[in-house]
Protein backbone atom coordinates (compact mmCIF):
# COMPACT_ATOMS: atom_id res chain seq x y z
CA UNK A 1 0.00 0.00 0.00
CA UNK A 2 1.36 3.40 -0.92
CA UNK A 3 2.33 6.04 1.62
CA UNK A 4 -0.39 8.32 0.22
CA UNK A 5 -3.06 5.72 1.01
CA UNK A 6 -1.75 5.41 4.60
CA UNK A 7 -1.71 9.17 5.15
CA UNK A 8 -4.79 10.82 6.58
CA UNK A 9 -5.58 14.42 7.36
CA UNK A 10 -8.39 16.34 8.98
CA UNK A 11 -9.76 19.57 7.56
CA UNK A 12 -12.61 21.80 8.66
CA UNK A 13 -15.12 23.63 6.51
CA UNK A 14 -17.70 26.18 7.61
CA UNK A 15 -21.00 27.27 6.00
CA UNK A 16 -22.61 30.61 6.83
CA UNK A 17 -26.18 30.03 5.64
CA UNK A 18 -27.86 28.03 8.41
CA UNK A 19 -31.08 27.66 6.40
CA UNK A 20 -29.19 25.80 3.66
CA UNK A 21 -27.57 23.32 6.05
CA UNK A 22 -30.51 20.90 6.42
CA UNK A 23 -30.78 20.81 2.61
CA UNK A 24 -27.05 20.25 2.27
CA UNK A 25 -26.80 17.55 4.96
CA UNK A 26 -30.01 15.73 3.98
CA UNK A 27 -32.59 14.10 6.27
CA UNK A 28 -30.75 12.60 9.25
CA UNK A 29 -27.45 13.54 7.52
CA UNK A 30 -28.05 11.01 4.75
CA UNK A 31 -26.15 13.12 2.21
CA UNK A 32 -23.09 13.17 4.45
CA UNK A 33 -23.43 9.41 4.98
CA UNK A 34 -23.34 8.89 1.22
CA UNK A 35 -20.14 10.92 0.93
CA UNK A 36 -18.58 8.94 3.78
CA UNK A 37 -19.46 5.62 2.14
CA UNK A 38 -18.38 6.51 -1.38
CA UNK A 39 -15.21 8.46 -0.61
CA UNK A 40 -13.95 6.63 2.49
CA UNK A 41 -13.89 9.64 4.78
CA UNK A 42 -15.29 10.45 8.21
CA UNK A 43 -17.44 13.55 8.58
CA UNK A 44 -18.34 15.10 11.93
CA UNK A 45 -20.81 17.96 12.30
CA UNK A 46 -20.39 20.77 14.80
CA UNK A 47 -23.13 23.31 14.20
CA UNK A 48 -22.37 24.98 10.89
CA UNK A 49 -18.90 23.40 10.74
CA UNK A 50 -17.83 20.05 9.34
CA UNK A 51 -14.67 18.14 10.20
CA UNK A 52 -13.55 15.76 7.43
CA UNK A 53 -10.93 13.05 7.97
CA UNK A 54 -9.44 10.78 5.33
CA UNK A 55 -6.82 10.50 2.61
CA UNK A 56 -5.85 13.99 1.40
CA UNK A 57 -7.24 13.46 -2.12
CA UNK A 58 -10.56 12.19 -0.71
CA UNK A 59 -10.82 15.06 1.77
CA UNK A 60 -10.20 17.55 -1.02
CA UNK A 61 -12.84 15.87 -3.17
CA UNK A 62 -15.44 15.96 -0.37
CA UNK A 63 -14.80 19.65 0.31
CA UNK A 64 -15.13 20.47 -3.38
CA UNK A 65 -18.36 18.49 -3.64
CA UNK A 66 -19.81 20.05 -0.49
CA UNK A 67 -19.07 23.55 -1.76
CA UNK A 68 -20.88 22.83 -5.01
CA UNK A 69 -23.85 21.29 -3.21
CA UNK A 70 -23.96 24.24 -0.79
CA UNK A 71 -24.21 26.69 -3.69
CA UNK A 72 -26.99 24.59 -5.21
CA UNK A 73 -28.84 24.46 -1.88
CA UNK A 74 -28.77 28.26 -1.65
CA UNK A 75 -29.65 28.88 -5.29
CA UNK A 76 -32.29 26.20 -5.85
CA UNK A 77 -33.34 25.17 -2.35
CA UNK A 78 -32.88 21.51 -3.17
CA UNK A 79 -30.17 18.83 -3.08
CA UNK A 80 -30.81 15.13 -3.59
CA UNK A 81 -28.84 11.90 -3.83
CA UNK A 82 -28.68 12.18 -7.61
CA UNK A 83 -26.75 15.45 -7.23
CA UNK A 84 -24.30 13.81 -4.86
CA UNK A 85 -23.79 10.74 -7.05
CA UNK A 86 -23.31 12.95 -10.10
CA UNK A 87 -20.56 14.97 -8.44
CA UNK A 88 -18.89 11.83 -7.08
CA UNK A 89 -18.88 10.31 -10.55
CA UNK A 90 -17.47 13.50 -12.03
CA UNK A 91 -14.74 13.51 -9.38
CA UNK A 92 -13.89 9.85 -9.98
CA UNK A 93 -13.47 10.42 -13.71
CA UNK A 94 -10.05 12.07 -13.81
CA UNK A 95 -10.23 12.40 -17.61
CA UNK A 96 -13.19 14.78 -17.46
CA UNK A 97 -12.31 17.67 -19.76
CA UNK A 98 -15.41 19.81 -19.40
CA UNK A 99 -14.75 22.71 -17.05
CA UNK A 100 -17.19 24.64 -14.89
CA UNK A 101 -17.31 27.55 -17.32
CA UNK A 102 -19.00 25.31 -19.91
CA UNK A 103 -22.77 25.46 -19.40
CA UNK A 104 -24.07 21.92 -19.82
CA UNK A 105 -27.31 22.38 -17.89
CA UNK A 106 -30.68 21.65 -19.48
CA UNK A 107 -33.65 23.57 -18.09
CA UNK A 108 -37.17 22.20 -18.42
CA UNK A 109 -40.39 23.16 -16.68
CA UNK A 110 -40.08 20.43 -14.05
CA UNK A 111 -36.35 19.70 -13.85
CA UNK A 112 -32.93 21.33 -13.95
CA UNK A 113 -30.74 18.63 -15.48
CA UNK A 114 -26.96 18.32 -15.29
CA UNK A 115 -24.70 15.55 -16.62
CA UNK A 116 -23.86 12.88 -14.10
CA UNK A 117 -20.90 11.27 -15.92
CA UNK A 118 -18.15 12.41 -18.26
CA UNK A 119 -19.86 10.76 -21.22
CA UNK A 120 -23.16 12.45 -20.41
CA UNK A 121 -21.30 15.77 -20.39
CA UNK A 122 -19.75 14.92 -23.76
CA UNK A 123 -23.19 13.90 -25.08
CA UNK A 124 -24.84 17.19 -24.08
CA UNK A 125 -21.93 19.19 -25.46
CA UNK A 126 -22.15 17.27 -28.74
CA UNK A 127 -25.90 17.89 -28.98
CA UNK A 128 -25.16 21.58 -28.41
CA UNK A 129 -22.68 21.69 -31.28
CA UNK A 130 -23.81 19.12 -33.87
CA UNK A 131 -26.98 18.87 -35.95
CA UNK A 132 -26.86 15.07 -35.95
CA UNK A 133 -25.68 12.98 -33.01
CA UNK A 134 -25.42 9.22 -32.47
CA UNK A 135 -25.60 8.04 -28.85
CA UNK A 136 -24.39 4.45 -28.51
CA UNK A 137 -24.33 2.18 -25.49
CA UNK A 138 -26.25 0.19 -22.90
CA UNK A 139 -29.61 0.95 -21.34
CA UNK A 140 -29.69 3.18 -18.28
CA UNK A 141 -26.98 5.58 -19.43
CA UNK A 142 -29.39 8.48 -19.99
CA UNK A 143 -29.23 8.61 -23.79
CA UNK A 144 -32.98 9.03 -24.38
CA UNK A 145 -33.61 11.01 -21.21
CA UNK A 146 -30.99 13.64 -22.02
CA UNK A 147 -32.00 13.85 -25.68
CA UNK A 148 -35.62 14.51 -24.69
CA UNK A 149 -34.42 17.07 -22.13
CA UNK A 150 -32.40 18.82 -24.83
CA UNK A 151 -35.42 18.86 -27.16
CA UNK A 152 -37.69 20.30 -24.46
CA UNK A 153 -35.04 22.89 -23.59
CA UNK A 154 -34.81 24.00 -27.24
CA UNK A 155 -38.60 24.22 -27.54
CA UNK A 156 -38.95 26.28 -24.37
CA UNK A 157 -36.25 28.65 -25.65
CA UNK A 158 -38.15 29.04 -28.93
CA UNK A 159 -35.34 27.55 -31.03
CA UNK A 160 -37.50 24.78 -32.51
CA UNK A 161 -41.23 24.47 -33.20
CA UNK A 162 -41.63 20.75 -32.90
CA UNK A 163 -40.36 17.67 -31.08
CA UNK A 164 -40.63 14.34 -32.86
CA UNK A 165 -39.90 11.14 -30.94
CA UNK A 166 -39.85 7.85 -32.77
CA UNK A 167 -38.72 4.27 -32.50
CA UNK A 168 -39.17 1.14 -34.63
CA UNK A 169 -41.98 -1.06 -33.32
CA UNK A 170 -40.01 -4.23 -34.02
CA UNK A 171 -41.36 -6.02 -30.97
CA UNK A 172 -44.89 -5.65 -32.31
CA UNK A 173 -43.91 -7.37 -35.56
CA UNK A 174 -46.08 -10.34 -36.47
CA UNK A 175 -48.14 -10.04 -33.29
CA UNK A 176 -49.36 -6.49 -33.88
CA UNK A 177 -52.60 -7.60 -35.49
CA UNK A 178 -53.44 -9.80 -32.53
CA UNK A 179 -53.25 -7.00 -29.98
CA UNK A 180 -56.55 -5.41 -28.89
CA UNK A 181 -57.53 -1.84 -29.81
CA UNK A 182 -56.89 0.52 -32.69
CA UNK A 183 -53.45 1.23 -34.20
CA UNK A 184 -52.58 3.88 -31.60
CA UNK A 185 -53.46 1.57 -28.73
CA UNK A 186 -51.37 -1.20 -30.29
CA UNK A 187 -48.33 0.98 -30.89
CA UNK A 188 -48.34 3.14 -27.74
CA UNK A 189 -46.83 0.50 -25.41
CA UNK A 190 -43.68 0.46 -27.58
CA UNK A 191 -43.45 4.25 -27.38
CA UNK A 192 -44.15 4.47 -23.63
CA UNK A 193 -40.52 5.21 -22.61
CA UNK A 194 -40.68 8.35 -24.75
CA UNK A 195 -43.91 9.48 -23.09
CA UNK A 196 -42.38 8.80 -19.67
CA UNK A 197 -39.37 11.01 -20.42
CA UNK A 198 -41.61 13.87 -21.58
CA UNK A 199 -43.80 13.73 -18.50
CA UNK A 200 -40.67 14.07 -16.34
CA UNK A 201 -39.76 17.30 -18.16
CA UNK A 202 -43.11 19.05 -18.54
CA UNK A 203 -46.45 19.19 -16.70
CA UNK A 204 -48.69 16.39 -17.98
CA UNK A 205 -51.43 18.77 -19.17
CA UNK A 206 -48.87 20.72 -21.22
CA UNK A 207 -47.52 17.53 -22.78
CA UNK A 208 -51.05 16.43 -23.69
CA UNK A 209 -51.86 19.84 -25.18
CA UNK A 210 -48.69 19.94 -27.28
CA UNK A 211 -49.36 16.42 -28.54
CA UNK A 212 -52.92 17.42 -29.41
CA UNK A 213 -51.86 20.47 -31.44
CA UNK A 214 -48.96 18.62 -33.07
CA UNK A 215 -46.03 20.43 -31.44
CA UNK A 216 -44.95 17.10 -29.94
CA UNK A 217 -45.28 13.98 -32.05
CA UNK A 218 -44.62 10.45 -30.83
CA UNK A 219 -44.91 7.90 -33.60
CA UNK A 220 -43.46 4.67 -35.01
CA UNK A 221 -40.57 5.05 -37.40
CA UNK A 222 -42.70 4.09 -40.42
CA UNK A 223 -44.65 7.35 -39.98
CA UNK A 224 -41.51 9.33 -40.93
CA UNK A 225 -41.47 8.14 -44.54
CA UNK A 226 -41.95 10.81 -47.20
CA UNK A 227 -41.56 13.76 -44.81
CA UNK A 228 -39.05 16.58 -44.52
CA UNK A 229 -38.75 17.68 -40.92
CA UNK A 230 -38.06 21.41 -40.51
CA UNK A 231 -37.62 23.47 -37.31
CA UNK A 232 -37.69 20.33 -35.23
CA UNK A 233 -35.64 18.08 -32.99
CA UNK A 234 -36.11 14.47 -34.01
CA UNK A 235 -35.07 11.62 -31.72
CA UNK A 236 -34.83 8.03 -32.91
CA UNK A 237 -34.76 5.60 -30.01
CA UNK A 238 -33.81 1.89 -30.18
CA UNK A 239 -32.09 2.57 -33.50
CA UNK A 240 -30.43 -0.86 -33.46
CA UNK A 241 -33.83 -2.26 -34.46
CA UNK A 242 -33.97 -0.41 -37.77
CA UNK A 243 -33.08 -2.02 -41.08
CA UNK A 244 -30.50 -0.30 -43.32
CA UNK A 245 -33.28 1.02 -45.57
CA UNK A 246 -35.23 2.40 -42.59
CA UNK A 247 -32.12 4.10 -41.24
CA UNK A 248 -31.33 5.71 -44.59
CA UNK A 249 -34.95 6.87 -44.86
CA UNK A 250 -34.80 8.40 -41.37
CA UNK A 251 -31.45 10.16 -41.76
CA UNK A 252 -32.56 11.81 -44.99
CA UNK A 253 -35.61 13.40 -43.30
CA UNK A 254 -33.42 16.13 -41.77
CA UNK A 255 -34.73 19.56 -42.79
CA UNK A 256 -33.85 23.22 -42.27
CA UNK A 257 -33.10 24.32 -38.68
CA UNK A 258 -33.53 20.76 -37.43
CA UNK A 259 -31.50 18.41 -35.32
CA UNK A 260 -31.45 14.64 -35.03
CA UNK A 261 -30.36 12.32 -32.25
CA UNK A 262 -30.08 8.61 -32.98
CA UNK A 263 -29.76 6.35 -29.95
CA UNK A 264 -29.17 2.63 -29.79
CA UNK A 265 -27.44 -0.35 -28.25
CA UNK A 266 -26.03 -2.85 -30.75
CA UNK A 267 -25.94 -5.57 -28.08
CA UNK A 268 -29.75 -5.48 -27.77
CA UNK A 269 -30.94 -5.99 -31.36
CA UNK A 270 -34.44 -7.50 -31.68
CA UNK A 271 -34.44 -7.85 -35.46
CA UNK A 272 -35.25 -11.26 -36.95
CA UNK A 273 -32.27 -13.54 -37.43
CA UNK A 274 -30.34 -12.65 -40.54
CA UNK A 275 -31.69 -9.10 -40.82
CA UNK A 276 -28.82 -6.58 -40.57
CA UNK A 277 -29.13 -3.63 -38.19
CA UNK A 278 -29.50 -0.23 -39.79
CA UNK A 279 -27.54 1.28 -36.91
CA UNK A 280 -24.56 -1.02 -37.47
CA UNK A 281 -24.77 -0.31 -41.18
CA UNK A 282 -24.86 3.46 -40.63
CA UNK A 283 -21.85 3.33 -38.34
CA UNK A 284 -19.79 2.04 -41.25
CA UNK A 285 -20.67 5.18 -43.24
CA UNK A 286 -21.24 8.17 -40.97
CA UNK A 287 -17.73 8.49 -39.44
CA UNK A 288 -16.61 9.63 -42.89
CA UNK A 289 -19.15 12.49 -42.92
CA UNK A 290 -18.31 15.88 -41.40
CA UNK A 291 -20.80 17.46 -39.00
CA UNK A 292 -21.99 14.26 -37.30
CA UNK A 293 -21.20 13.52 -33.65
CA UNK A 294 -20.80 10.05 -32.17
CA UNK A 295 -20.80 9.48 -28.40
CA UNK A 296 -20.07 6.05 -26.91
CA UNK A 297 -21.47 5.17 -23.48
CA UNK A 298 -20.28 2.22 -21.36
CA UNK A 299 -21.48 0.47 -18.20
CA UNK A 300 -19.63 3.16 -16.21
CA UNK A 301 -22.27 5.61 -17.40
CA UNK A 302 -25.28 3.64 -16.16
CA UNK A 303 -27.11 6.00 -13.84
CA UNK A 304 -29.96 3.76 -12.76
CA UNK A 305 -29.77 1.64 -9.63
CA UNK A 306 -26.16 0.65 -8.94
CA UNK A 307 -27.08 -3.01 -9.42
CA UNK A 308 -28.03 -2.26 -13.06
CA UNK A 309 -24.49 -1.09 -13.77
CA UNK A 310 -23.07 -4.30 -12.32
CA UNK A 311 -25.51 -6.41 -14.35
CA UNK A 312 -24.54 -4.63 -17.58
CA UNK A 313 -20.86 -5.10 -16.76
CA UNK A 314 -21.34 -8.82 -16.08
CA UNK A 315 -23.10 -9.34 -19.42
CA UNK A 316 -20.37 -7.39 -21.24
CA UNK A 317 -17.66 -9.46 -19.59
CA UNK A 318 -19.36 -12.71 -20.58
CA UNK A 319 -19.77 -11.51 -24.16
CA UNK A 320 -16.10 -10.50 -24.32
CA UNK A 321 -15.11 -13.88 -22.87
CA UNK A 322 -17.16 -15.71 -25.50
CA UNK A 323 -15.63 -13.63 -28.28
CA UNK A 324 -12.17 -14.51 -26.96
CA UNK A 325 -13.06 -18.21 -26.89
CA UNK A 326 -14.38 -18.12 -30.45
CA UNK A 327 -11.29 -16.28 -31.66
CA UNK A 328 -8.97 -18.76 -29.98
CA UNK A 329 -10.84 -21.68 -31.53
CA UNK A 330 -10.84 -20.00 -34.94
Amino acid sequence: MSKEKNTTETRAIEFDNNKALPILFGPHNTHLDRLEDRLAVQIQTMGNQLSITGAPADVNAVIEILNKLYKKAIKEGDVDMADIDRLIRMNEDESLTFTSDVDLSLHTRKRHIMPRTKTQAEYIATMNNKEMVFGLGPAGTGKTYLAVAKAVNLMLEGKIDKIILTRPAVEAGENLGFLPGDLKEKIDPYLRPLYDALYEMLPSDLVDKKIEIGEIEIAPLAFMRGRTLNNAMVILDEAQNTTPMQMKMFLTRLGENSRMVINGDLSQTDLPKGVPSGLADALEIIPKIDGIGIVNFTERDVVRHGLVSRIVKAYDQRQASRRGLINSQG
